[in-house]
């Protein structure tokens, strides 16, 4: 529950975010039209894409006019083809223009992470791993993105630093090495998953006697996965990380791993290339 509670609220305060950062005191340039003129429009991909961010535009134009109302076409996680019109809009040309670049923003940047993931999940149909994101977040977009993931069909790690322990190399050098912070671990709190990152066979093995939950093989090569697998496979989760990319994906999933997670359906994204025309313009009617 507290995931939802916290998404509904970044979904509000991210959209005002989005207004304010655009409109500032005023749309000059909107101004130029009569407040009298009411319009049509309607928002096409350019891009072959997964649709993310619905309730942020409807939110976008909630706040900025009530009066203009939202058609869609498709929902969030659904494929949109390229030239695909997806949303219509009617309302004041005014509030339609205002609101154009900021509910635009957030789609192209919702929607590329969730046709990137898209990708990635179709390369590793029938395998059975499954794909994770990261905390490799774009700054204020943290649910937004992992949202996004979850609409192209991934699956979310942890969300923050207090959902779930991820024991690092530097961690474990504080600590006195991976028992030592595994231990500690399970007495702070007990119900939390503990995963630890290991860089060599011999850390797996020590993570694997410290009893960890799911052991992160960052960087490991293919032979080094596989044996990873003979050796933790059914004891721990193994998640395999690092050189992952659609050319590496499948070859990984390939040794057995039970997830992949990858910062790039975050981090390295394309936008999508959306465009909103007027289509019709007239008096407001009475």
């Amino acid at each position: 529950m507290h995931y939802y509670t916290a998404l509904a609220e970044e979904i509000r305060s991210g959209a005002a975010h989005l207004l304010t950062e655009d409109l500032g005191p005023g749309d000059i340039t909107a101004n130029l039209i009569p407040e009298q003129q009411w319009a049509h429009a309607r928002v096409i991909t350019r891009d072959a894409a997964v649709l993310c961010g619905v309730a942020w535009v409807d939110e976008i134009f909630r706040r900025l006019d009530t009066r203009v109302t939202l058609a869609w076409q498709a929902a969030d996680g659904d494929r949109l083809d390229a030239g695909q019109c997806f949303l219509t809009l009617e309302g004041p040309a005014r509030s339609l223009l205002t609101g154009e670049r900021a509910a635009l923003n957030v789609l192209q940047t919702l929607s590329a992470t969730a046709t990137a993931t898209r990708r990635y999940v179709d390369l590793l149909e029938d395998t059975g791993v499954r794909l994770l994101d990261t905390r490799k977040t774009l700054p204020n977009l943290r649910l937004a993105q992992k949202y996004a993931v979850t609409c192209g069909g991934g699956h979310n790690h942890r969300i923050g630093l207090w959902d779930a322990f991820l024991i690092k190399e530097n961690h474990i050098a504080a600590c006195g090495g991976i028992e030592a912070a595994v231990g500690q671990a399970r007495k702070l709190a007990s119900d939390l998953t503990v995963e630890v990152e290991v860089e060599t066979l011999d850390e797996l093995d020590q993570a694997l006697a410290a009893g960890a939950d799911t052991i992160m093989l960052d960087n490991f090569t293919l032979d080094e996965l596989r044996e990873a697998v003979a050796r933790g496979k059914g004891r721990a989760v193994l998640e395999a990380s690092g050189n992952v990319n659609e050319s590496t994906l499948k070859a990984i999933a390939d040794t057995g791993v039970d997830c992949i997670s990858s910062g790039a359906l975050t981090k390295d994204i394309k936008a999508i290339d959306l465009s909103m025309r007027l289509v019709e313009s007239d008096d407001i009617p009475r």
